[in-house]
């Protein structure tokens, strides 16, 4: 027969309306509100939180050092510039997933001119984030979704 554990961590609830204002690590433009992480609860090795950003706006240049990144578009549409002068760009709506390798530099914006972006977002080991200054970035055109 086997024996069952006992010495599981608690699991614990983050009321929506009681989560911190903003998450420690912040690129200008993108708004991480922490969900579940080591600085809220007993995960170690986890950040699943959402990020925010108003229409017309797009984060500064950053990347997530090790953490490998996942994200799920839960409101509006995105864009992801990243390659040489960040000129290479992917689009997701609603519904989408995007998978964001470690160390990628790039550049995440709204690419709706009339609704908020909400991302829900997901990194392992935690939400590192690097933020990248003088960076040289293409004029490129957006496409955007409405």
């Amino acid at each position: 027969m086997t024996e069952q554990r006992t010495d599981y961590k608690r699991p614990s609830v983050q009321k929506a309306d009681e989560l911190p204002f903003l998450d420690q690590d912040q690129t200008s433009q993108a708004r991480r509100y922490a969900g579940v992480t080591p600085r809220n609860t007993e995960v170690e090795h986890l950040w699943f939180g959402k990020v925010y950003t108003a229409v017309g706006e797009a984060s500064d240049p950053h990347h997530h050092g090790i953490a490998e990144t996942g994200g799920y578009v839960l409101q509006g549409s995105a864009f992801l510039r990243f390659g040489e002068r960040f000129e290479e760009i992917v689009y997701a709506d609603e519904g989408d997933f995007i998978f964001v390798p470690p160390h990628m530099p790039h550049i995440e914006g709204n690419a709706s001119r009339t609704k908020e972006l909400i991302w829900l977002t997901t990194r392992q080991p935690d939400n590192i984030v690097v933020n990248l200054h003088d960076q040289d970035i293409a004029d490129i055109e957006i496409d955007y979704r409405d």
